[in-house]
């Protein structure tokens, strides 16, 4: 099959490989139909390259067709249309019982400390093979797969059940933003821009922010408030709600935020090193820019709840910790437990009034031949790019 592959910092290329087959008796295969590039693909893309070896397949955003199941399998059919949620959970340890999938006992990586496996994201979450491919192996699909309706509806409608709406989702209640109360929202990516218009449909006020006027435009098209990213920025936010700031800040960058040289360099320096060291620098130093979070821990009123559903790798990033106490300011963070969400958010992702606008959000459409120019694209935010699906060639 062909599938996109990482090749080296700032490398990938779709690349023939070998056919997935089942291993487990609670495997499946499905075929790829559409599967999207994340914002957190570019992290493997730029920064975590000491942890991916020239070859793995990426990609945790996929959805298609089931072509074989293994013989535990009996929650699936061949033939059944699903989306496959990024992380790989067993539904029934400790952790998935009380709806910290993300966390799964049977799929955690213990040798690197970590959670619950993903798809083709990293040796320090399984080193699973990913979805930007033809065809995919899915362990645990007894438990994980959503099946959906094989009715003619658009794939938009569904694919992001796979990660940014849940994550999104999982953001905003995270955040816990009372009746009635204001929500800001820091970077209009895919994450932001769902989380953005999830405030909107539980009836809050909206602030989000952006340095991109094509997402400031997304945004301001499901009725949210739109700001561009300026040196007074928190100053504006906080008179606009009367002195205090929002009730919750979502922070929908994370290490990829800009505004940091001194961090970009660090990530830059990290990509560079022999992978034994470079996974030192990254465990041990601040290679984290920043500056959305700080902005958060600022922005937010007193006795507010700054909800981070950007990813930051660094583990030495200087916080401000007096500021955090002395606003009595609650952080909540963590990878989206993606099943734990699907039953509140599959009634709306069922709407044919689309009240979360999945169908207005992805910007490029192209084959997955095509992966590794869109990667660039996506990177450097070029030609209005937001969201990008890769269609891979499978009869």
């Amino acid at each position: 099959m062909r599938a996109l592959t990482w090749q080296g910092t700032e490398k990938v290329s779709v690349e023939t490989v070998p056919d997935p087959t089942i291993h487990e008796p609670t495997d499946a295969i499905v075929r790829i139909t559409s599967t999207a590039i994340c914002g957190s693909d570019l992290h493997l893309y730029r920064v975590l390259g000491p942890y991916i070896d020239r070859g793995d397949v990426l990609g945790h955003e996929p959805m298609g067709i089931v072509e074989a199941v293994g013989s535990a399998v009996t929650n699936l059919k061949v033939g059944d249309r699903v989306v496959v949620p990024f992380n790989i959970s067993c539904g029934h340890c400790w952790m998935c019982q009380r709806g910290l999938q993300s966390q799964c006992e049977t799929t955690q990586v213990t040798e690197y400390g970590s959670g619950a496996a993903l798809f083709g994201y990293t040796k320090m979450y399984g080193q699973v093979p990913g979805g930007q491919a033809e065809y995919l192996r899915v362990p645990h699909a007894d438990y994980g797969p959503i099946v959906i309706p094989d009715d003619g509806t658009p794939d938009d409608r569904w694919l992001f059940l796979s990660d940014i709406l849940p994550t999104a989702w999982q953001a905003v209640q995270y955040a816990d933003v009372p009746e009635g109360g204001t929500l800001a929202v820091l970077g209009l990516g895919p994450v932001g821009q769902f989380a953005a218009r999830i405030g909107r449909h539980l009836g809050y006020r909206v602030l989000a922010v952006d340095p991109e006027q094509v997402r400031r435009d997304l945004g301001s098209r499901h009725d949210v408030e739109t700001f561009d990213l300026t040196k007074d920025l928190v100053a504006q936010l906080v008179d606009l709600t009367d002195g205090r700031g929002p009730d919750g800040v979502v922070d929908a960058v994370g290490m990829e935020a800009h505004g940091n040289p001194l961090a970009g360099f660090a990530q830059r320096a990290a990509g560079l090193l022999p992978d034994a060291l470079a996974q030192k620098a990254i465990g041990t130093a601040g290679v984290d820019r920043l500056a959305a979070v700080h902005a958060a821990i600022d922005l937010v009123r007193r006795g507010g709840t700054v909800s981070l559903s950007g990813v930051y790798g660094g583990m030495a990033d200087p916080m401000p910790m007096m500021t955090l106490f002395d606003k009595q300011i609650t952080v909540r963070e963590g990878q989206c437990n993606v099943k734990r969400w699907i039953d509140d958010i599959m009634p709306l992702v069922s709407d044919p009034a689309d009240p979360l606008g999945t169908l207005d959000l992805v910007t490029h459409r192209v084959p997955l031949e095509d992966a590794p120019h869109m990667y660039e694209v996506f990177q450097k935010k070029q030609d209005g790019c937001v969201k990008v699906v890769l269609e891979p060639a499978t009869a």
